[in-house]
């Protein structure tokens, strides 16, 4: 008799995992000027270029770069006031038990760090260059297709 004894391993579930990426536009901001709170879409995530649409006037292409070390984000939110309880008698404030907020004191803000990320995407204006390398691309990627559907065949 055959020993058919098949270890199996538990199948793991593959997690989709959040990647986070900043979207650096500081090439772009002294030649265009973008409007706050712009409608954009962003195309091509997984293409090693991806492009960026602003208000369907402004189109940016731009390259990942990996980040050296780490790069934390953080979330600001505005910080309670700092409340000074009234520990003695003062000749300007003579009801006892009373909390004062120092006026002078600028207004703190609380800064949590919220996420890590390991790329940079960096973006510049897409030029005509860029589309004809890209239309070239894909001529290149159709062909390649055609042959692999000539040799299947």
């Amino acid at each position: 008799m055959e020993d058919n004894n098949i270890s199996r391993l538990p199948q793991e579930e593959e997690e989709e995992e959040e990647e986070y990426v900043l979207m650096n536009l500081d090439a772009v901001t002294d030649q265009v000027h973008i409007p706050p709170n712009a409608p954009y879409i962003l195309s091509g995530l997984d293409t090693l270029n991806p492009i960026l649409t602003i208000d369907e006037k402004i189109k940016l292409i731009g390259e990942y770069e990996e980040t050296i070390g780490t790069c934390l984000v953080f979330t600001e939110s505005d910080a309670t006031p700092v409340l000074h309880q009234e520990t003695g008698p003062s000749e300007t404030n003579l009801i006892s038990g009373t909390c004062i907020v120092d006026n002078k004191q600028t207004l703190a803000k609380q800064v949590k760090p919220m996420t890590r990320l390991h790329k940079i995407l960096k973006f510049r204006l897409l030029q005509e260059a860029d589309i004809i390398m890209d239309k070239q691309t894909n001529e290149v990627n159709d062909s390649t297709d055609k042959q692999t559907k000539i040799v299947s065949d």
